[in-house]
């Protein structure tokens, strides 16, 4: 008996000097929480003015707002394609600056046809310098050119080491010079008319470091940080500057077989329509709210867990 009356003198007299810590990590673990809370509030918010509120009263007069003309370069990519279209669907003429012109002047044709927008085809070189700027300078020459539209190519996501050294050139020159050289035309005269609107569309890569896509991760990383950059330089001026991160599209000649490839993996048309309602709202998005929520888990993952999964993934 006296055992048990001294445990219990014990354990009250623990239980004493102990209380004001409990009570400390009672408050500590109801601040964590609530601060959690307010985050989440706080990213439902921001999901629900980027993503749905556009799309609910969207802003059909993107021609009064930034400009007559759209400059689109990397066309021959499927998700270049749909936004061009999605502007055309708006009004807007187009010139498109590519280095394949076989694979993007049909698809020009067509746009005129079906949305009685003209358009412009001019050709450049990979080797990008001051003569290959001169041909796109000309032709934007006397025109409103209100939105430039840089499209990163997806071929940049081949692997480092087993990429010869011209190719890799080729790539990186076509992602990086040449985005930022075609900014460096394009911006004076959107500044001169204090209005218009540079969409650099890259990958969801550059959000986090991934093994085996060293150089998908620095050309859109570049990309985004460009992007960012400029927006916050021009953006007093009347430039909206846009850094669009999606995650995987379909094909463009994809018809998914299942509800959840269509949510997770859109064409790119559906892609094209949900990110240029996004235009004026957010200077950085992933233009797709799926993909938003892809990206909010992703940021929840430890870093060692994702390392690991990516390497599972790859082999």
């Amino acid at each position: 008996m006296a055992a048990v009356d001294s445990f219990h003198l014990l354990y009250r007299e623990i239980s004493r000097s102990c209380g004001f810590y409990m009570e400390t990590l009672a408050v500590v673990g109801a601040l964590y929480t609530a601060s959690k809370a307010v985050i989440l509030l706080r990213d439902c918010c921001v999901l629900v003015r980027v993503h749905f509120l556009p799309r609910m009263i969207p802003n059909r007069k993107l021609r009064q707002r930034y400009g007559d003309w759209a400059v689109v370069y990397g066309a021959s990519e499927p998700l270049a394609q749909a936004y061009a279209e999605e502007l055309a669907r708006h009004g807007l003429s187009i010139v498109f600056v590519t280095n394949r012109r076989l694979a993007v002047s049909d698809f020009a044709a067509n746009l005129t046809q079906s949305y009685g927008v003209e358009t412009i085809l001019v050709h450049v070189d990979s080797g990008w310098d001051e003569a290959t700027v001169k041909p796109v300078e000309d032709a934007l020459r006397g025109k409103d050119v209100g939105f430039l539209v840089n499209c990163m190519d997806r071929a940049c996501s081949v692997q480092l080491l087993e990429t010869s050294h011209r190719s890799l050139m080729e790539v990186m020159g076509d992602n990086v010079t040449g985005v930022t050289l075609l900014t460096r035309s394009v911006l004076p005269g959107m500044l001169e008319r204090g209005r218009g609107a540079v969409v650099n569309i890259s990958s969801g890569a550059c959000c986090r470091a991934a093994p085996g896509k060293v150089t998908l991760t620095a050309a859109s990383g570049y990309l985004d940080h460009f992007s960012r950059a400029l927006h916050l330089e021009y953006g007093a001026k009347g430039v909206f500057v846009q850094s669009l991160i999606p995650f995987q599209i379909a094909p463009s000649n994809h018809r998914p077989a299942s509800s959840t490839e269509g949510w997770l993996a859109p064409s790119p048309q559906v892609y094209a329509h949900h990110a240029v309602s996004t235009l004026g709202v957010s200077n950085r998005t992933t233009g797709y709210w799926p993909h938003t929520l892809q990206y909010g888990l992703m940021k929840c993952i430890p870093d060692w867990i994702w390392v690991f999964g990516c390497r599972m993934f790859i082999g």
